[in-house]
């Protein structure tokens, strides 16, 4: 580790130093050897990085280097295009602040109740991580006081554009102190960004860090397919190398649909994501997805933003992306913590020309196989191994993991690997069950009483 890449290069304080330490933390990433020195310095800064670089922690530390915990005011706020990704965003800045006593974070997103959001600024947060139509909201209401803001950060900037936010995001800025930092992050910069920036930056410091993936990481294979094959093509590769988990890029809804209801049909267990999924549909998929109750997620590109999925056995690329950037960034998501990954491409010859710019991008040729060669292990159903339990209550009820966990161990008598994820929200949990016990238990659970009461539940299929 050299010198410039040791954390204790910084000007941190000790605290935050240990804690990282502590959080594992030993050398910066690419992306945090090359903005932190210039976020510490208070300048403005334009960085192009994609989703697991460690770009939070980079603008994180630099929100927390210079906030004052006694000052009880709006002083960080982080704009991100999704829930999830505010969520991921927000539990990852707790982390870093866990050094310094009492630094209140709150996350203000749509999708949730607006009071308890109101009740929580009254009491004052030094740092929010929103998404732009919630804080609109509470701009518009007068709910939110920005005029203390130190720190703008505005986390997956392209994305919030594309997904139509520009003129939100301009209102909310308007709303902070003109004496602010801005930091804004992209895994893309198109001119619309930069535009942007030009609006919102002050002679901000530009950063691209190589957004390439190390070529032995990850296993790249493209096939060539009629567009007729397409979909009956993905059960094949799926069939073929059974991975546990796998995510399929389309580039539209619509396939995203057909797609998915091709794969039930071929007894694979896939849930569709995209854009016209309400927010509490779209929270059940992914839980569905990260407890092995589901396979395969079949998602559009802006659907799947700001998902943060640990290990995921395969990537399939449904339609090639025109965009060398995005194909990147979707291959990117396998191979994860020093994992191999695999990536799997499917081309018509119609779209040959976008696989020619993903070569010169990579400076390489592709590798090519041949679909009809692939050994079809039909026999082995993609089934998921676990199912998911809806029951009717939650954190209001003062539900917790573990008394969910003692009724199906301790009272139920299923071994704890039996037991999934527990997920835990306001009003609801979800519990992952092995899907050969799911029905049988489900059935007792409803009767058996937790917490001193019975809820009503069902399972999720």
């Amino acid at each position: 580790m050299s010198a410039s890449t040791a954390f204790s290069s910084l000007s941190l304080s000790a605290p935050l130093l240990s804690n990282l330490e502590s959080l594992g933390y030993k050398e910066m990433t690419p992306i945090q050897a090359a903005s932190l020195p210039v976020i510490l310095q208070l300048q403005d800064l334009i960085a192009q990085a994609k989703t697991g670089s460690g770009k939070t922690a980079a603008f994180g530390l630099g929100i927390l280097a210079k906030l004052n915990p006694t000052y009880f005011a709006v002083q960080g706020l982080v704009i991100c295009p999704t829930r999830e990704l505010a969520d991921q965003v927000a539990n990852e800045l707790r982390r870093l602040a866990r050094a310094i006593e009492n630094v209140k974070i709150i996350t203000l997103c749509g999708g949730t109740a607006m009071r308890p959001q109101i009740a929580s600024l009254e009491h004052g947060a030094h740092i929010v991580v929103g998404t732009p139509g919630r804080l609109i909201d509470h701009i518009s209401r007068g709910t939110i006081n920005l005029k203390t803001v130190q720190t703008l950060v505005l986390d997956e900037a392209d994305r919030m554009v594309d997904m139509g936010f520009y003129d939100d995001i301009y209102n909310i800025v308007e709303a902070t102190s003109p004496r602010r930092q801005t930091l804004l992050f992209s895994a893309t910069y198109p001119d619309n960004i930069r535009k942007a920036s030009e609006q919102l930056l002050r002679e901000p410091v530009e950063i691209k860090v190589e957004s390439q993936h190390a070529a032995n990481h990850i296993e790249q294979l493209f096939y060539l397919v009629t567009p007729e094959e397409r979909n009956a093509a993905v059960a094949q590769l799926l069939h073929h190398y059974q991975p546990a988990s796998a995510i399929a890029f389309c580039n539209t809804k619509i396939h995203c649909r057909e797609l998915t209801e091709e794969l039930h049909a071929r007894g694979i267990s896939a849930l569709a994501l995209h854009g016209d999924l309400e927010q509490r549909d779209r929270d059940e998929v992914l839980i569905r997805f990260a407890n092995q109750s589901c396979s395969v997620l079949v998602a559009t590109d802006v659907a799947a933003r700001g998902l943060d999925i640990q290990t995921l056995g395969a990537v399939i690329n449904v339609d090639v992306s025109k965009d060398t950037e995005v194909h990147i960034h979707r291959i990117g998501r396998t191979g994860r913590a020093g994992e191999k990954g695999l990536a799997l491409s499917l081309a018509t010859p119609g779209e040959k020309k976008w696989v020619k710019l993903i070569e010169e991008y990579q400076g390489e040729a592709v590798a090519w196989a041949d679909i009809h060669e692939l050994q079809n292990q039909d026999a082995q159903h993609l089934e998921a191994p676990m199912m998911t339990v809806c029951i009717m209550g939650g954190k209001k009820d003062k539900l917790r993991p573990g008394d969910l966990l003692g009724a199906l161990t301790a009272d139920l008598g299923l071994k704890k690997e039996q037991v999934g994820k527990i997920n835990v929200s306001e009003f609801i949990t979800y519990v992952a069950l092995d899907r050969h016990v799911a029905v049988k238990t489900v059935d007792r659970l409803s009767r058996t009483n937790i917490k001193g009461r019975q809820f009503k539940m069902r399972i999720i299929d």
